[in-house]
């Protein structure tokens, strides 16, 4: 049977109530300690499971800021948008793994490509789920996300050519097929988001980093470690679910 509301408050109190030391959320547990399997990943650790994430994760929130000025663009857009964001759904690959570099399908006709075009900052958002999201009750909350700022940078027709960018594109997104360059439909370009910032939010501070990763950590990630790398609730490797939150347990 469900808890009520009040039921479930008075379990959350109780929980939040074991945590003697708020402040010990701020700071690694010393070595060697009782706590020293649940210390906070370092930076170089969390830029590896972000790493992985874009690895695996397909799909993200493109953001970009509306140019102050609608002289060159035609479509019939509202008047006082400038300086106004918008986030919208793109797909990208980590088709050049060696750079850090998400590749990314831009159709020009595409709002976030015409504010790109027109000088705008851009954001790319993306956040794990893990496989058996539909089946646990998990705390969201507590699973890792993060943005890459950056800006969007032509890709020349020999990295296309030595990064395999079509092919690796295509096996993640297979109905992207219909507007590769040179498609009947609109016009588009292969890009990279040249990463300049990372913000990360790991999940909870008292067993995550949040905070900005430095780029050249990002960048010295390599391969075989994203690939060893195990994300929270993918394989054996556990995460919060709403009932730990609320003091239930592991389940």
């Amino acid at each position: 049977m469900p808890l009520s509301c009040v039921a479930i408050k008075r379990r959350a109190a109780s929980s939040v109530a074991l945590w003697d030391d708020p402040q010990h959320v701020f700071a690694n547990p010393q070595s060697g300690g009782a706590d020293a399997q649940a210390k906070i990943p370092t930076l170089h650790e969390s830029a590896i499971l972000a790493r992985r994430i874009m690895h695996l994760t397909t799909i993200g929130t493109l953001s970009t800021v509306f140019p102050t000025t609608n002289a060159s663009v035609s479509e019939d857009r509202p008047e006082g948008l400038g300086g106004t964001p918008i986030g919208l759904m793109d797909y990208f690959a980590d088709c050049e793994p060696e750079t850090g570099h998400p590749t990314i399908l831009a159709v020009d006709i595409a709002t976030s490509f015409k504010n790109a075009a027109a000088g705008s900052n851009v954001t790319l958002s993306m956040r794990w789920v893990p496989p058996d999201a539909h089946t646990r009750y998990y705390s969201f909350a507590s699973l890792p996300r993060f943005s890459l700022v950056g800006y969007l940078e032509d890709l020349p027709h020999e990295d296309v050519q030595k990064s395999e960018v079509v092919a690796c594109f295509v096996q993640h997104h297979r109905d992207a097929k219909a507007w590769l360059p040179g498609n009947r439909i609109h016009r588009s370009r292969w890009v990279r988001l040249v990463v300049q910032n990372v913000y990360w939010i790991g999940g909870f501070g008292d067993r995550a980093y949040i905070g900005w990763i430095p780029v050249e950590v990002w960048r010295n990630v390599t391969m075989d470690e994203l690939l060893r790398v195990t994300l929270p609730g993918e394989g054996q490797a556990t995460v919060w679910t709403l009932l730990d939150w609320f003091g239930f347990g592991w389940f």
